[in-house]
């Protein structure tokens, strides 16, 4: 026979459920809301206070459709008309975005994706007053663009800007911006992380992650912290429908700020030479390196005559700090570096045979030297139809190179050239040519006055050194 059991009472159970139940510290108990003050939780007072400084963006540009190149010959046209096949006709493409007033004279920055290649630039104001923009400054390797629009005599509202290195992860923030064009919207959500490298976006990958919501329209509007201030301008979204599934990633301020001085100054932006690279510390390096924790910069490259070797830096030294903030890439490295001001010192934090030390880095322009001397290539020889130039750190820091490369590096290609069909591209360092070291321009003009029966190329391109052979 089956042993049933026997269901307690009411008030037995209650007593058991008591009985068994651990003790709640008095601190964590809930207790009722006393006022309205803690029954009510809302953004609004932020919001309100931060969202006139938002506006959205329209942009168009004139696109020209390219008819048959057989109905661009004469011969063609007499025969068939301008009918045939269609006349190019102009069409007008159209994109939207998101900005940030940060001058009350009308001083307004965005990404530098949302005005590229337009030919008008129409600002709205959250209170639907439509504005022409002009454009005052683009930097496409930070995607930052400002622009100006003119209120007369009216004082717009602007955004503060807050010092984005004191964000945490876990901190509240409010995206604002134009999602798909639907209207000022806002989101909220937390920092998911700082110090994001591997995003590549642009070529200073450093960027603010949240969870906000964040679509396109998006781009260039506000992330805001509690206090109504501005920490970051939205650029991104990791998607992989082209809808927000929770990151996010944002400019931080500190870098907007260095590109909208520069606007107010009316000058280019100036970022600092360190002249040094390196890469990660990767796990296996920092057990070769006697280091407790994989975290730093190792330098492996240095330019003679910069700023690195006249502070001191190495080969070999680990660089983990600029300024007292930690840096754990190159990425990060140079970030810290770019949102500084010329003129001035920083301190580098270094490992050098397991003793940390400081060094007085001193913020220097990088220097046009040697003298960038372009120069086309034509000729019977692989690179005719090329233009190339001598690498200096002021042509490095302009196309985004390694900070300490030298060398001579192919600028652009004609359609159709010698260059081209051999393979050659843009971004190119000739290291060799029929074994012989190119260090300049000049040297290159050299040897390819001399005929050759073939030519050996040795070729750097990104991190690898390509040898080719082709027939004079």
């Amino acid at each position: 026979m089956m042993r049933q059991l026997q269901l307690p009472r009411p008030a037995a159970l209650l007593l058991a459920i008591l009985l068994l139940a651990p003790a709640v510290p008095a601190q964590a108990q809930r207790t009722v809301p006393e006022s309205r003050e803690q029954i009510t939780l809302s953004f609004a007072p932020v919001v309100k206070r931060a969202s006139p400084a938002v506006v959205n963006i329209y942009t168009q540009r004139t696109v020209r459709n390219r008819m048959s190149p057989l109905l661009e010959d004469p011969f063609f046209r007499r025969f068939f008309g301008d009918a045939f096949g269609g006349i190019p006709r102009d069409r007008m493409e159209r994109s939207l975005g998101s900005g940030v007033i940060v001058g009350a004279d009308g001083l307004i920055v965005t990404n530098a994706h949302v005005i590229k290649d337009s030919d008008q630039i129409t600002v709205v104001l959250a209170d639907r007053r439509e504005f022409p923009a002009t454009l005052v400054s683009a930097d496409e390797r930070v995607d930052l663009a400002v622009l100006r629009i003119d209120p007369g005599k009216e004082r717009l509202p602007v955004l503060e800007f807050r010092d984005s290195d004191d964000l945490e992860v876990g901190d509240l923030v409010l995206a604002i911006g134009n999602p798909f064009g639907v209207g000022q919207t806002v989101t909220s959500g937390i920092v998911s992380a700082v110090a994001r490298t591997a995003v590549g976006v642009s070529d200073y990958n450093f960027f603010i992650q949240t969870d906000a919501a964040i679509n396109p329209g998006n781009s260039g509007g506000a992330l805001i912290t509690m206090d109504g201030r501005l920490v970051g301008i939205n650029t991104a979204i990791f998607s992989r429908s082209g809808g927000s599934i929770g990151i996010g990633f944002a400019i931080p301020a500190n870098m907007v700020r260095t590109v909208i001085d520069a606007a107010r100054n009316g000058g280019k932006l100036v970022r600092p030479w360190i002249g040094a690279g390196g890469q990660a510390v990767t796990p296996d390096l920092a057990a070769s390196l006697g280091l407790s924790r994989p975290a730093g910069v190792l330098i492996n490259q240095i330019h003679r005559k910069g700023p690195a070797e006249q502070a001191g830096l190495r080969v070999g030294d680990v660089v983990t700090a600029v300024g007292g903030r930690a840096v754990d890439d190159p990425d990060s490295m140079r970030y810290r570096i770019a949102t500084q001001a010329v003129g001035g010192s920083t301190t580098l934090t270094v490992i050098r045979s397991g003793r940390e030390q400081q060094l007085s880095l001193k913020l220097i322009a990088p220097p046009e030297d040697p003298p960038r001397d372009i120069t086309p290539i034509e000729g019977r020889n692989p690179f005719s139809g090329a233009e190339v130039a001598n690498l200096s750190p002021a042509l490095v820091e302009e196309i985004g190179f390694n900070a300490a490369t030298e060398g001579v590096v192919v600028m652009r290609l004609a359609g159709n050239s010698v260059a081209a069909s051999v393979g050659l591209q843009p971004g190119d360092i000739v290291l060799r040519v029929n074994e012989v070291e190119v260090r300049l321009v000049d040297d290159l003009v050299a040897i390819l006055r001399q005929p050759a029966r073939q030519w050996t190329l040795s070729i750097r391109r990104g991190d690898k050194v390509l040898t080719t052979t082709v027939g004079g």
